[in-house]
């Protein structure tokens, strides 16, 4: 290209750049006022608005959290709210409000009139996190008709205007959690809308729930709009891990921003099958262990037996996931057909498993399963890192690492299996710290990943929860331990070895959940080995696993081939997931299922996102229908926004996500030649801006501030409660 051309090409492009820029000046700014996209969650302490601040942590969504029990905390008055920016243009710092109740003990009146001016000059909304039903908030009191107490076992149900709202994504009902009837987990006050409204204002149930000995519906969320302002009111008690919060989360934020916001809210699930084409040792129900574990201490010397997966397993597994339309992760071992085949002649479960290859997802799990960490001392247990003679530990080496994941990635590539070789997940995990044995990783497993070319390997959640880099090329990926066993194949395995895990020496079992109260808890009877498995371990580890699917969570969780063998103990859970997602979430937010490597880089992209919030790197704002966000360089933006949203580029728009929920969510970055991205609304999905107070009145803020107003809040909403025998029982009898 020549000078000439050059310079044509320059002078065209900042043409393009001049008509691409957004206007500015005084009209401009007077007009449409710039509302940052960040949310003020004004904390009491209590588990509601803890809740509501764990789901915006999971989206990724920023706010700023005012502590009303700090003596040194911000007074909430017009400078702390607004201000104005340099060029003369009114700036709204909160696009939505959570109060703990809509007139808070802690805030002064002075702060409540403030934030009811800033909502109605800017059309910010305003989450009443929970209070009881009132007319301040456009209910009668909760009494003919009317109700005040628990509401465990309740069933909610979203209304026309719910659905067609906040709510789109759910099917219709709203169950409340009684995991354990003699606790009270819930509390609420249930009426109905008051008959005749304020001049101006109107109620909108949004979840109802049936009025004990009434046949009126009261409410458990709904819109008050009242004096140019709009209030999301829930009168029922939760926290962040019940499911009828988790339920409703996405849809309260999003009723808060008005559906234009910062992060994104997605429901995940996958399964890892670990060890396929090996055996896995069989737990002794005479000797309370696993015969060939090296972490297992036997009560006598039983005899080992093995559990492996046969033909008529692998099309079970096959037609499962046709019909389920869900995708397996096979996490193979080729030294395990290897084996079968130099013992026997030939294998049909590998001739099995490779003629129906395409119907799973396939990760190396190295070639036979070696442990990689240090090197074993199984003369005590349980075991313990061997040292050399000065004391040193002693590490399995680079070559016998590197020999494990090479060789299962040369079998995959012989095998003709489709295997993505960034992927790994070593046996048991090892190689990665174990605690309490192994407080580091393996000091050769970061070259030798290195080497394999892998940049993604599992870890287990319930040793470190978080994503973590192994040297500089390979990232972890957390996974699930799921609640049934590696060493069982059938229920009556399955339900001694969980009766000798949580049950006291006295009912004999092992006594372990006795001496570790705060991390197991001991049943009150051991199961029934017939009925134990499907009346309370499986609904039990189905609401486990629901809980991760619910909080936005893209973690696998993994279980065993043994538990698609002989009693396939694994499909009542997955069925019962899956089964229970489909009954509570409508079609327009379906199950993702992604592989390892699309979580890893998911989890990466996540965590970049994070510390641009935590470092206040972030600028995100909203000028009428144009949304504009500034995120370091190389760092993707988490973005929520209107169907009809479309990303601005130099020439011409880009799509903006895709639809998930109702709505448009993904990772958005600065097209050619830009420093921000912009992103522009639908006229029909643009908020209003709100409208100035008129002079001399100022908006109704709400009465009752006074400490004996707060709504009732059980002691149980502190920390979850588990589920019980009689809890379980309940809740299979309500499906």
């Amino acid at each position: 290209m020549g000078r000439r051309t050059r310079w044509a090409a320059a002078c065209a492009v900042a043409g393009l750049l001049a008509l691409a820029a957004p206007p500015t000046g005084t009209a401009f700014a007077a007009s449409s006022p710039r509302i940052d996209l960040r949310l003020l969650v004004v904390d009491d302490g209590g588990p509601a608005v803890a809740a509501i601040a764990n789901e915006l942590d999971l989206a990724g969504t920023p706010y700023t959290r005012v502590d009303l029990g700090s003596a040194s905390r911000p007074v909430l008055n017009a400078a702390f709210l607004a201000t104005t920016t340099s060029s003369g243009q009114a700036e709204a710092r909160y696009q939505a409000v959570v109060l703990p109740n809509n007139a808070p003990a802690g805030l002064s009146a002075d702060e409540l009139t403030a934030l009811a001016a800033y909502e109605q000059t800017y059309g910010v909304r305003q989450v009443d996190a929970y209070t009881y039903a009132q007319p301040a908030v456009g209910l009668n009191w909760a009494a003919n008709p009317g109700y005040i107490g628990p509401l465990d076992g309740t069933t909610g149900t979203v209304t026309a205007a719910g659905l067609s709202g906040p709510f789109t994504y759910l099917r219709g009902s709203v169950p409340f959690e009684d995991n354990d009837p003699a606790v009270t987990e819930s509390y609420g006050y249930l009426a109905t809308p008051l008959a005749t409204q304020a001049a101006g204002a109107s109620f909108t149930p949004l979840v109802t729930a049936p009025i004990p000995g009434s046949s009126a519906q009261g409410v458990l969320a709904g819109q008050y709009d009242h004096d140019g302002r709009s209030e999301l009111v829930l009168t029922f008690a939760y926290n962040q891990y019940q499911q009828q919060f988790r339920l409703l989360a996405r849809g309260i934020v999003d009723w808060a921003t008005q559906g234009v916001h910062l992060g994104y809210d997605r429901d995940y699930f996958e399964v890892h099958v670990d060890d396929v084409f090996l055996p896995d040792d069989r737990w002794s129900s005479t000797a309370k262990c696993t015969p060939g574990d090296a972490a297992s201490a036997c009560q006598g010397t039983p005899a080992p037996s093995e559990i492996r997966m046969t033909p008529a397993d692998v099309t079970y597994a096959q037609q499962w996931s046709q019909q389920r339309k869900f995708t397996l992760d096979l996490l193979f071992n080729g030294g395990g057909s290897d084996d079968a085949v130099a013992a026997n002649g030939s294998d049909p479960l590998t001739t099995s498993l490779l003629a129906a290859k395409s119907s799973f997802r396939w990760v190396n799990h190295t070639y036979d399963h070696p442990f990689l960490g240090c090197v074993q001392d199984i003369a005590t247990v349980p075991w313990s890192c061997g040292k050399d003679t000065a004391g040193n530990t002693q590490w399995v080496s680079e070559s016998t690492i590197r020999t494990a994941v090479q060789k299962n990635q040369q079998w995959a590539a012989a095998h003709g299996l489709p295997v993505d070789n960034t992927e790994l997940v070593t046996g048991e995990h090892s190689g990665l710290k174990t605690l309490p044995q192994q407080p580091v990783d393996n000091p050769n497993l970061a070259t030798s990943l290195a080497a394999s070319g892998v940049r993604w390997t599992g870890s287990d959640h319930s040793r470190e929860a978080d994503q973590r880099a192994v040297g500089s090329s390979t990232l972890t990926v957390p996974r699930y331990p799921m609640n049934v066993y590696y060493n069982a194949g059938t229920t009556a395995d399955e339900v001694d070895e969980y009766n000798w895990l949580y049950t006291s020496t006295a009912q004999g079992g092992s006594g372990i959940c006795t001496a570790n109260p705060a991390t197991t808890s001991c049943m009150p009877a051991p199961l029934d080995e017939s009925t134990g498995y499907a009346d309370y371990i499986v609904p039990l580890e189905v609401r486990i696993d629901l809980g991760h699917v619910l909080a936005d969570s893209p973690l696998p969780h993994y279980i065993h081939q043994s538990n698609l063998a002989e009693d396939r103990i694994a499909y009542p859970v997955l069925d019962g997931i899956l089964d229970r997602y489909s009954a509570l979430i409508a079609d327009n937010a379906p199950l993702l299922n992604l592989r390892e490597s699309a979580i890893g880089a998911e989890l990466k992209q996540r965590a970049a996102w994070q510390a641009a919030l935590a470092a206040g790197k972030v600028t995100a704002y909203r000028v009428g229908g144009t949304v504009t966000v500034q995120a370091p360089s190389g760092t993707a933006a988490q973005v929520t926004m209107p169907n009809g949203t479309v990303q601005q580029q130099l020439l011409g728009t880009s799509a903006v996500g895709t639809g998930y929920a109702g709505e448009l969510s993904g990772w958005v970055s600065p097209g050619l030649l830009q420093s921000s991205v912009s992103l522009k609304l639908s006229g029909a999905a643009t908020p209003a801006s709100g409208s100035a107070p008129s002079a001399g009145s100022a908006p109704s803020a709400g009465t009752g501030s006074s400490a004996s107003s707060q709504p009732y809040v059980p002691n149980s909403l502190l920390a979850p409660v588990r589920l019980t025998l009689s809890g379980a029982a309940k809740l299979l009898g309500s499906h």
